[in-house]
């Protein structure tokens, strides 16, 4: 079991509770294979041989994944796969400064928690990173970009606001081609949005494991559960959500993270490191469910409730900092997209970026 002991997931499971007070798991208890409600653990298994199964789908020849929240039984008849969590749906939060209150109080015990041994920092000077170095004040802080990209600016500023260290892993066209087959490999996806996104955290884990540590902590989850899309922003009058509020579509993307997880999972650990990300621990989920939306945007100030705890133990300018999605603030997508057409790839072709991603391949 990774994430959590067996007496604390028997005990889930029984109790039917998605959130038991971890930052995730999955493996085999008593003869089923079962994955937490967020999906932030990944486990596979032979698609017509439950009992084989791994934590990573190159083990296997023709691997399916656990869906969230589920169990997959390994023996008997029936191994059909059984929903046996659902996230909570919990109403709205009627005292404002108490729910920013829950927040910080999540937050901050969830970051301090961390263990800091073999441990470095994904830092990109937005307020997630942030927040999560604040918590280690002795792990060194990891940036990646290339030279001049809005993520290396961002984080020499925060470092210097919080008077870290800051190492930088410069990207280059060659370390991109070198890096997309073994992504490819890792993920078991060509998809060009993918493959842009993990990128530069493949890289930099790269270095983070070159240089002795082990463990990447990361502030993955912030934006879904606190608000900090456009498209959040926007509901509902943005097409790429359905909600017609604003609390409506931060659900919506907490749904998408049992995804996006597998894919960030999957990639840091074959650049050799094991992910650490506190902002997705079962107290911060269960402290943001019930935010009501002027807490996750208001005026145009997205993950408010985040913003003003953070405020506490983070300089100003680096609590209200803005942030580029990574594969836009490191240049990772638009230098992808030259390489392409550089290959010959061009703009005019469909899908042009996706064919030179199979290319890298052959």
């Amino acid at each position: 079991m990774r994430g959590a002991d067996e007496t604390l997931v028997r005990t889930a499971l029984s109790e039917r509770d998605p959130l038991p007070g971890a930052a995730g798991f999955a493996g085999e208890v008593d003869g089923r294979l079962v994955r937490d409600v967020l999906g932030r653990q990944p486990i596979f298994s032979e698609r017509d041989d439950p009992k084989t199964w791994s934590f990573d789908h190159r083990d296997l020849s023709d691997p399916i994944a656990v869906p969230p929240g589920h169990a997959r039984p390994t023996t008997g008849d029936d191994t059909s796969d059984e929903q046996v969590w659902t996230l909570p749906s919990p109403a709205v939060a009627a005292d404002s400064e108490a729910a920013v209150e829950r927040v910080r109080d999540a937050v901050f015990e969830s970051v301090r928690a961390v263990s800091a041994d073999g441990l470095a920092v994904a830092f990109s000077g937005g307020v997630d990173s942030s927040v999560v170095a604040a918590g280690v004040p002795d792990a060194p802080c990891y940036v990646v970009g290339f030279e001049g990209s809005h993520d290396i600016a961002a984080a020499r500023d925060a470092a210097e606001a919080m008077d870290r260290d800051l190492r930088v892993v410069e990207l280059t066209h060659d370390a991109i081609e070198r890096a997309v087959p073994e992504i490819v490999a890792a993920l078991g996806r060509t998809n060009p949005m993918d493959v842009q996104i993990v990128l530069p955290l493949y890289l930099l884990a790269e270095r983070v494991a070159d240089d002795g540590y082990d463990r990447l902590a990361v502030g993955q989850g912030a934006d879904e559960l606190f608000g900090g899309y456009a498209k959040v922003a926007k509901a509902p009058d943005d097409p790429r959500v359905e909600a017609e509020t604003v609390r409506g579509a931060a659900r919506e993307m907490v749904l998408t993270l049992p995804d996006q997880l597998e894919r960030d999972v999957l990639t840091l650990r074959a650049a050799g490191v094991e992910p650490v990300a506190p902002l997705l621990h079962d107290r911060v989920v269960e402290a943001a469910l019930p935010l009501p939306g002027d807490l996750l945007v208001a005026d145009g100030r997205r993950k408010v409730a985040l913003r003003t705890a953070a405020r506490e133990i983070l300089p100003e300018s680096v609590a209200e900092a803005d942030k580029k999605a990574v594969q836009y603030g490191t240049y990772a997508s638009r230098e992808l997209d030259r390489l392409a057409r550089q290959a010959g790839f061009k703009r005019r072709m469909e899908n042009h970026v996706e064919q030179y991603v199979e290319s890298l391949l052959e």
